[in-house]
Order: C-alpha cells, then structure tokens, then sequence
C-alpha cells in the first residue's frame, strides 16, 4: 500500500471551487506511481533492468467531487499481479474517510528503452503485497464503441514540453485534460474509463474525435497518425 496526502488547492479546482477530474487524475496516477517506492524489491528490480511500469487502463467511479481546501488522502493497492502486469485500486477519501473517488487500474510492464512488454520473475512477483480487492463496479478494460458511430473530427492539439513525464511521453492525465475540454456545456457524469494505446510523445499532434450517443454516453478518442492514442469514455 501506498499513500499521499492531498489537499484541494487553487491551481486543482475549477471556477466554481470544484476539484478538476485533470487533478484528480493527477492524484490517482502519482499514487499509483509512486507505489513502487512501497515495494523494495520490485523497485530494486526495475531499477536494475530498466524496466517501468505504463498505464494500460484506468476506471473511474466519481462519489463526490471534492472542494477548495478539503483535504484528502490517495490511497493505491494491488489486488492481482501476473508477469507482465499489475491490477490495482487507487481511491481518493476526505478527511472524514469517506471516498470521493474509486478507481481500477491495469499497468503493464515494460523496458524503458523499448517500450516492448517484459516479464517478471516469479520471486519478485511472489514479494508484492497483494490486498483485497476493493468494492466498485468492475467494467471491462478494452472499450467498445458502437458500430457505424460518427465522430465529429476536431483540430489537432500538440503535444508540449509541459505535457511530457520522465518515461518519455505524454503523462496520463493530460488525456484528460485534452477530452475535457470537448464535454458538451452542461454534461454530468460519474463515470470514466480510459484505455491508453500508443503513447504521445513530443513535437506530434492528437487529433480529437467526439462521440454522443443517444444514451448520453460521451466518447472522446485522440488519435496518431490515424490510430487511437487513447480512448475516454464519460457515463
């Protein structure tokens, strides 16, 4: 387990004193990565083959939205681990101990240098603490968009120096924070999956593409070079 004390701050909310889902995203994927630092074995292990850990997926059940100067406590846990990936909860709680935010995830392992999945060795894996899995609603990784949908095609947006972390590309909550910006005026939600494909990196362009079904489903796809970067989908 890992855990980091947050608190509501003038540069996370938005205008109307509400914690950003960007800086929400920000907590949950700080959490989760620092995680490792919890696992001196693991961590050992990375450090000496150059391995890291990427974000394949991320679910998302919004409780309560948190407000300005509420302090809160992001908390990650791993439930399952295989050889080339790890399943986890990251939930966000108030200083009350209720949550705001529950959260599954699947990481995958992979070379830094490469990007190519790897393998880790049955003793480093047997070292994870392993905890019980959290009580959410389990959706499936992969989305499915409907068949025959029509996106509307936006201008493409640019990846910046801003936008890129130390593995190289474009961190995960900048998705985020680029398919917010595309939410109909007005949209209400309380559930987001996310679906992480082929990385970002500098000096290349996403192309937004936007979806909204008659069931008031809302999808945002990014895209390189016509294939999918990323896939959010708002519930």
């Amino acid at each position: 387990m890992y855990s980091i004390d947050n608190i509501v701050t003038t540069s996370t909310c938005d205008k109307d004193g509400n914690l950003k889902l960007f800086s929400a995203f920000q907590m949950m994927q700080d959490c989760s990565e620092m995680w490792i630092d919890s696992e001196p074995t693991v961590k050992a292990f990375f450090e000496k083959s150059g391995m890291t850990q990427l974000l394949a997926s991320r679910q998302v059940e919004i409780v309560r939205v948190p407000k300005y100067k509420e302090r809160l406590k992001t908390v990650t846990t791993v439930f399952e681990v295989k050889p080339m990936f790890g399943f986890r909860n990251t939930f966000i709680y108030d200083a009350e101990g209720n949550v705001c935010y529950k959260t599954w995830s699947m990481g995958a392992f992979v070379d830094r240098t490469t990007g190519r999945l790897q393998r880790i060795p049955q003793d480093v894996l047997s070292s994870v603490s392993i905890e019980p899995k959290k009580d959410m609603t389990y959706g499936e990784r992969r989305i499915i968009v409907p068949k025959d949908a029509e996106f509307k095609v936006h201008e493409p947006v640019a990846v910046t120096h801003n936008d890129i972390d130390y593995n190289g590309h474009m961190n995960n909550a900048n998705y985020i924070r680029i398919a917010n910006e595309y939410l109909p005026e007005g949209y209400k939600y309380n559930n987001v999956r996310v679906e992480f494909k082929i990385p970002a990196r500098l000096g290349q362009s996403l192309v937004p593409q936007t979806l909204l079904t008659a069931n008031g489903t809302f999808y945002v796809e990014l895209s390189l070079d016509g294939k999918t970067s990323t896939l959010i989908e708002f519930k």
